[in-house]
């Protein structure tokens, strides 16, 4: 195989997990303190067409994803509401959430299907962009692939050195005894909850303005049920959410790279592998229950009430 297309697989495999990793890490804070939003999917479209909207007419890629990251997390703020202080079910209001923004972001965006935009150029990281391989697989990418990076090790930092990281792990693990020694655990997961939200909204904003760029309705294809699929196939863990994210991106562009060896088989078919891959990683999860037992928040979906 040649060395130039496997620098292109790798080149393509960290693009193609980037909003997989971005969605995924704020899916990641959110369980942590005990929160499961099932609107990720939702979210990501909000913030992929709200993006794209402010993007177009500002003409600032800037402009659009921090718009994107605000409109994700005014979803998130909706969930909240409902899930918070309504004590609805975590799951169906997640559900909701899903359908909700998959059919808003459908309407708003009705009149910009077929725009386009220009993209991000590449940051060629001097001196490492050139090397031979690694220069195009790895430090040739845009900015916010490396900015996916630093936000995973930011995170890891985050809950294994700080205290504030503590606690978002002290309310998901028991919410009862993190407010009987003075800590608001209603606070701490809206925190959580916002910033799941503003995650899902900037890797909604990343397939529109990068990744594509253009809108087109449903454009995140499953990508947010995947991402809910990693953290659990991760155990809740950051680094292996960021290998996960890969792997998964790897997975999305099987296809392709079998479509230019001219494999006879249908791209159709082939198009279905990361979904596939996510069902057989959830069979495989579920034949473990000890396992996700183990590593996942104890009041993870769970709701809470302050008069306990």
């Amino acid at each position: 195989m040649d060395i130039d297309l496997i620098a292109n697989i790798f080149f393509a495999t960290i693009r193609t997990g980037t909003p997989l990793l971005i969605v995924a890490l704020g899916e990641l804070v959110c369980e942590k303190s005990g929160v499961l939003n099932l609107g990720q999917e939702g979210m990501m479209l909000m913030g992929a067409v709200i993006g794209f909207i402010a993007g177009f007419h500002s003409g600032s890629v800037t402009v659009g994803f921090l718009c994107a990251m605000l409109a994700g997390i005014g979803m998130s703020l909706i969930f909240g509401l409902i899930t918070m202080n309504l004590n609805a079910n975590q799951v169906a209001s997640g559900l909701a959430l899903t359908i909700f923004g998959a059919g808003l972001s459908g309407f708003i965006g009705l009149n910009y299907v077929g725009e386009a935009m220009p993209g991000v150029d590449a940051v060629v990281i001097p001196g490492l962009g050139a090397l031979p391989f690694f220069g195009k697989a790895f430090f040739s990418h845009d900015i916010f692939v490396y900015l996916s990076i630093f936000l995973c090790i930011a995170i890891y930092y985050f809950f294994k050195s700080t205290r504030a990281g503590l606690i978002v792990k002290a309310v998901g693990e028991s919410p009862e005894s993190a407010q009987a020694v003075g800590l608001s655990v209603l606070t701490v997961r809206y925190m959580a909850i916002m910033f799941g939200g503003a995650m899902a909204g900037l890797a909604g904003a990343y397939l529109s303005l990068i990744y594509t760029p253009l809108w087109a309705d449903g454009m995140t294809a499953g990508r947010g049920w995947i991402a809910l699929a990693l953290v659990v196939f991760a155990s809740w863990r950051v680094e292996r959410v960021l290998l996960g994210a890969y792997l998964f991106g790897a997975a999305s562009i099987v296809n392709l790279i079998l479509q230019g060896y001219n494999v006879s088989i249908s791209p159709n078919l082939l198009a279905t592998l990361p979904y596939v891959a996510t069902i057989l990683v959830l069979v495989m999860l579920s034949s473990n229950q000890s396992k996700i037992k183990l590593f996942a928040p104890v009041s993870l979906g769970k709701p809470f009430h302050r008069s306990n």
